[in-house]
Order: structure tokens, then C-alpha cells, then sequence
């Protein structure tokens, strides 16, 4: 049976660029929301985002190729040469055909997509842009990055709304499984905090209004929660065949160990409140890994913040473990950088990871009054240093689109 590591990690976040920097604001408890300002929010209700800052795509991109690219192309293509580096990859030494690429991302090039209707809309047809479809197309991020480093393997990009990421690295985590790559550049990118999608967003009264104080907006399990706070950015990580990662003595994050998936079959953008699609999906991915429901320690939670979506998931973790419940780590990643949406499951992903690297399990900010109908143990205001060993990381998509992935400290 083939195994596969984690051997690289690359973060573009609205707390910082980089592993250890997003660590370091995870670990503290630092939050990224605040006012946008990447466009004027006057007359809308919500005027609060958690947004990428101080990111110049001429970092990572030639100014040609930058112009010619959307804003969640450029998150994905610096997260993924962050990765690289990380892992210590010497792209030429490997066979460009065991080689692929699986980025997922739920929004694809709204930003695009938005400019070039306003152009269309006051100027005509003939002055949309040429390269309009190819930066507005979810799957370019995936074929960028793959044209980038000559990756000629297997290459997706799943769009399963918020579960996007989470749905391409298990499946990334298959094809290697399966032989059908040794190596492959996986996570997720978005980059939709754009006046439509924010609009239609408010709309669906999906996001949080506490635009007075932002850093207080996103608040996963609690009471007073009344919404999520829209997020952006990138995360690429580097999944490799066991023995192709010992062989070239790259450092090794954590194994993946199982993947679960599963539909609601419910409602366009409400949960089922029993949470029947998530408890599957879990038992899944702890099945998949050989473990018994005992074995489980920490649940890195979709945790949106939303008031329907906390209380079904505290509902599916309740339904699945049991009495084991009350002995779980409960965190969520989207209380300091919001909902990444397509890259939510890569960011938190990357984050699980590092708990096993420090030994620490990071904060749920914000979790001040505890919600009687989210009865879970969620990790509040300090983090807590434990060496954990198991861990599932939970992402939920509109639609009813379910994805877990199991992870394990790798121990030789």
C-alpha cells in the first residue's frame, strides 16, 4: 500500500505570506478582518472582509504575465512557488509525467469576471479583454501553476463551492495512491471579495454585519455569532509518495491517512441540521485510515460562524462520537483569516499541519459565550500545547457538497 506525505506548504492568508508567518498570527491569535478596501463598500450592510495585504503579484510573476492574470491566479502561483521551496523540490529532476497539479477554487476569476462586465456593459463587446476567459476559468490556477513548473501529470480543479480544496487534495491524495502520480502540487486559491459577490453574499444574509469591529466579526460555536466574514488567499501544499519523498530527503509535515466525501442531498445553501452528509464523511476518512472513532483527537471544524452551519456541525460531531466527543480538540481556522471559501480547506489544512511541527493546537478566537445548541469542546481564547497524533480537518460546501481529510504525525 503506498503512503502519502506532506512535504511542502505554501500560504498566501490575510494574516500574513508564508508558513511560519501565518503560524506565528495563528498561534497568537491574530485576526485578519477589517474594513475592505478593495473596493468602496459604501451603501452595502456588510463593509467588513478578512483581506490579503502587502501581496505584490510582481513577486511571483513577471508585470506582463501579472496583468494578464486574475487576483486568485497570482495567490495560487506565489503559494505554490512558496511550496516548492518548502519542500525543497528540484522541479527538473522530476518526471514531468508522475507530476501533477490539483488546485481547486469555488469563485474562479470573479474579479475578471466583474471588470469585464462593467466594460461590456459602458464600452461594447469589442473592448472585453482577449484574455478575459482564461483568467475567469476556475481550472486556470491549476493550469498556470502546472505550465509553470512542466507538470504533465494528472491535473484537476475541483469546484465544490467551500469544499473545493479540501475535495482536490483528496483526490490528489487518490491519484497518488493509485499510481498514477508520485508527486503533486494540491490546495486551493479564491479571491472573491469583489462588489458582486459580496453583494450576493449579504443577500443570502450569509455574512457577518459587525462592521464596527471586525476582529470581533468572526466568531465559530458562539452565541452572538450572526455570519462569516468573507476571506482570500491561497494554499498549496506538496503531496508526495512515501518512498519518493525518503528518497530525496524532503522534510515531511504529516501523512495523509484517509478522505471522506459525501452530499446532503438537501437544500441549495442550508445544511441538513442532522448533519447526516458530514458524520458520513467523517466516518469515511477514519475508516479509510484504519482507525477506530477513539483514535480521533483534534477536528480542525468548517466552523463558519454562520448560525446554521456551527450548530449542524456540532450536531454531526456529536452524532458520530459519542461520549468520545467531550475528550475531541474543537478549533476553527476561519475565527482569525474568514472563509477563504475555495482555499478554506488548504489554509486549515496547512494549519492542522503545523500543529503536529509545534505541538500546538491553535485558538478559536472570539468564542466568548458558548452556544447551549453547539455543545462541543471548542479550543477558545488560548491555544493548547499537546503533542496530537490524529486529526480531521472538515469542510462544507453550498450545495451540500461534504469533504474531510484525515491526518497523522508522521512517525517513520
Amino acid at each position: 500500500m503506498r503512503r502519502v506525505v506532506v512535504t511542502g506548504l505554501g500560504v498566501v492568508s490575510p494574516i500574513g505570506q508564508g508558513r511560519e508567518t501565518y503560524w506565528r498570527a495563528l498561534s497568537e491569535g491574530r485576526s485578519g478582518a477589517g474594513p475592505i478596501s478593495l473596493f468602496d463598500p459604501e451603501g452595502y450592510s456588510v463593509r467588513i472582509a478578512a483581506e490579503v495585504k502587502d501581496f505584490n503579484p510582481e513577486d511571483w510573476m513577471d508585470k506582463k504575465e501579472a496583468r494578464r492574470a486574475d487576483r486568485v491566479i497570482h495567490f495560487a502561483s506565489a503559494a505554490a512557488e512558496m511550496a516548492v521551496r518548502d519542500a525543497r523540490l528540484d522541479v527538473s529532476a522530476l518526471d514531468p509525467h508522475r507530476f501533477g497539479v490539483y488546485l481547486g477554487s469555488g469563485e474562479g476569476g470573479i474579479t475578471t469576471t466583474h471588470e469585464n462586465y462593467g466594460i461590456l456593459r459602458d464600452k461594447g463587446p469589442s473592448r472585453v479583454s482577449p484574455f478575459f476567459i482564461p483568467m475567469m476559468l476556475s481550472n486556470m490556477p491549476a493550469a498556470y501553476v502546472a505550465i509553470r513548473y512542466g507538470a504533465k501529470g494528472p491535473n484537476m480543479a475541483v469546484v465544490t463551492a467551500c469544499a473545493s480544496a479540501t475535495h482536490s487534495m483528496g483526490e490528489a491524495y487518490q491519484c497518488i495512491l493509485r499510481e498514477d502520480a508520485d508527486i503533486i502540487l494540491t490546495g486551493g486559491a479564491e479571491a472573491a471579495i469583489t462588489p458582486i459577490a459580496v453583494a450576493g453574499f449579504a443577500s443570502l444574509k450569509a455574512l457577518s454585519t459587525r462592521n464596527d469591529e471586525p476582529g470581533r466579526a468572526s466568531r465559530p460555536f458562539d452565541l452572538e455569532r450572526d455570519g462569516f466574514v468573507m476571506g482570500e488567499g491561497a494554499g498549496v501544499l506538496v503531496f508526495e509518495e512515501l518512498e519518493h519523498a525518503l528518497r530525496r530527503g524532503a522534510p515531511i509535515y504529516g501523512e495523509v491517512t484517509g478522505y471522506g466525501l459525501s452530499c446532503d442531498a438537501y437544500h441549495i445553501t442550508a445544511p441538513d441540521p442532522e448533519g447526516d452528509g458530514p458524520k458520513r464523511a467523517m466516518a469515511m476518512a477514519v475508516r479509510k485510515s484504519g482507525w477506530k472513532l477513539e483514535d480521533v483527537e483534534l477536528i480542525n471544524a468548517h466552523g463558519t460562524s454562520t448560525p446554521l452551519n456551527d450548530k449542524m456541525e456540532s450536531a454531526a460531531l456529536r452524532g458520530l462520537f459519542g461520549d468520545h466527543a467531550d475528550k475531541l480538540l474543537v478549533h476553527s481556522t476561519k475565527s482569525m483569516i474568514g472563509h477563504a471559501l475555495g482555499a478554506a480547506g488548504a489554509l486549515e489544512t496547512i494549519a492542522a499541519l503545523q500543529s503536529f511541527a509545534e505541538d500546538l493546537v491553535h485558538p478559536t478566537i472570539n468564542y466568548e459565550n458558548p452556544d447551549p445548541e453547539c455543545p462541543i469542546p471548542v479550543v477558545a481564547a488560548q491555544p493548547v500545547r499537546r503533542a496530537v497524533r490524529t486529526m480531521l480537518v472538515n469542510n462544507f460546501g453550498f450545495g451540500g457538497h461534504n469533504g474531510v481529510l484525515a491526518l497523522q504525525r508522521y512517525e517513520g
